[in-house]
């Protein structure tokens, strides 16, 4: 069977349902869309997504990724992006494998290879060609959803030439980057982590750059480079995502979730609010409960 189809055979036997469907297989999750959806803000994590049926976009800043069965897309650090699914429907819908990075075995898997963690700034978001030997991995992975049994012993192996195959491709010195605790983008990295960790608090940019061991100028050049935003844009991301997942899933009011991440103003909260999101944050939370789209909130 040629190994497209058989991806999109086992996406659709495993994910039989709309959005996003856990499986087993630690860190492997599956995607189904039935429809286009609009342009949604959300937040990237590091991960490999491989669409079998149908196209997604992701924009990052003003740079716009297609991904569809020919293409796939790598995330390297946590990315606020604006996500849409251009191309589904009921007879062939979007079909997406996710696979989240594991960044430890990443690294491990770079002791045993030469050296050449690449040079200079790129974005942490990539799409390539895929290839049939990154497919064949990825279709032995997904088959392991048929023998529950053997995913403890063989799932790792698959797993492991997946991000080999990854470390080989065009955007591989990204990948090798994320491993590397010396590298500027782990140094990035950090002050992401730093950034959602404290989110709800004002900060100056002297406090996250001692985080990433950088000075404050590089921290901002580097992390505008790798993000398209600053870290204080980076922020307010964080804080409106934050506020949105509040008044969705816990039903909180707008002024409530506003104060809770960091906002003293609700005219200013609404106003950026709608900024992102496209509308206020009553009509926002009452449009997404009577849709599906929320489901699609993941890569």
């Amino acid at each position: 069977m040629d190994p497209l189809i058989e991806l999109r055979t086992l996406i659709g036997r495993y994910c039989d349902g709309e959005g996003i469907c856990p499986t087993v297989v630690p860190r492997l999750s599956l995607i189904r869309a039935s429809q286009p959806t609009e342009p949604r803000a959300t937040v990237y994590e590091p991960a490999l997504c491989i669409v079998a049926q149908g196209r997604k976009r992701a924009m990052l800043g003003a740079t716009i990724f297609d991904y569809d069965p020919a293409k796939y897309l790598v995330v390297s650090v946590d990315l606020p992006i604006v996500g849409q699914v251009v191309e589904a429907s009921e007879a062939e819908p979007f079909l997406c494998f996710r696979l989240e990075l594991d960044v430890p075995a990443l690294a491990a898997l770079l002791l045993e290879m030469p050296r050449d963690a690449g040079s200079g700034d790129s974005a942490g978001l990539a799409v390539n060609a895929i290839t049939p030997d990154l497919l064949d991995p990825v279709i032995r992975l997904m088959r392991l959803l048929e023998r529950p049994a053997d995913i403890p012993i063989l799932a790792p192996l698959a797993e492991r030439e997946i991000l080999y195959r990854l470390l080989l491709c065009e955007q591989g010195a990204l990948l090798r980057q994320i491993a590397l605790a010396d590298s500027r983008l782990s140094q990035i990295n950090r002050a992401i982590g730093w950034i959602k960790r404290n989110y709800a608090a004002p900060f100056r940019i002297e406090t996250v750059a001692r985080e990433a061991n950088m000075s404050p100028s590089s921290l901002h050049h580097h992390f505008k480079a790798v993000t398209a935003m600053s870290p204080l844009q980076y922020q307010k991301q964080v804080r409106l995502q934050e506020a949105r997942r509040l008044i969705l899933a816990e039903r909180a009011d707008a002024a409530t979730a506003g104060f809770a991440v960091g906002y003293e103003s609700p005219s200013q909260f609404s106003r950026e609010y709608r900024r992102l999101f496209g509308a206020p944050p009553v009509r926002d939370a009452a449009r997404l409960r009577m849709s599906s789209e929320l489901a699609f909130s993941v890569a």
